[in-house]
């Protein structure tokens, strides 16, 4: 797919606790969600090739909410890896050393449902809210 959309976050930590912070089911579950109307009460995360991501978002009032999920094609542990999502969309995530700090750059295929600026918008919030999760604890 073209137009591939990529959001990006300084964190100030290391490398490898950022790696954990973002790839560990017990911290996904802290961070992953836009909105703090929102929430990520479950998260399973088998980080290998072929290995399957799944976590639920949904809105703390029970109005809405989806599964999301993927599989991962590539895994360079502690650097970066690609996954796949059910409707052939992919996503990569990479993590850099920038001195004491680690850059995120997440890349991914929009979906055609809702403008890209949204889902651009929608993707940062949520890196952002990593990004505050992990540097606070």
């Amino acid at each position: 797919m073209s137009n591939k959309v990529t959001v990006t976050a300084t964190v100030h930590a290391d490398r490898k606790k950022v790696w954990d912070y973002y790839n560990r089911p017990e911290h996904i579950t802290k961070w992953n969600f836009a909105d703090p109307s929102w929430q990520c009460p479950s998260a399973s995360n088998d980080l290998r090739v072929g290995g399957k991501y799944a976590a639920r978002m949904e809105a703390k009032d029970g109005s809405f909410g989806f599964d999301f999920e993927a599989v991962y094609d590539e895994v360079v542990d502690g650097e970066k890896f690609t996954y796949t999502m059910p409707n052939g969309r992919q996503a990569s995530v990479s993590f850099k050393k920038n001195g004491d700090q680690t850059e995120v750059d997440v890349t991914f295929d929009p979906e055609t449902e809702h403008p890209i600026e949204m889902q651009k918008n929608g993707w940062q919030a949520i890196l952002n809210n990593f990004k505050s999760y992990t540097e606070a604890n």
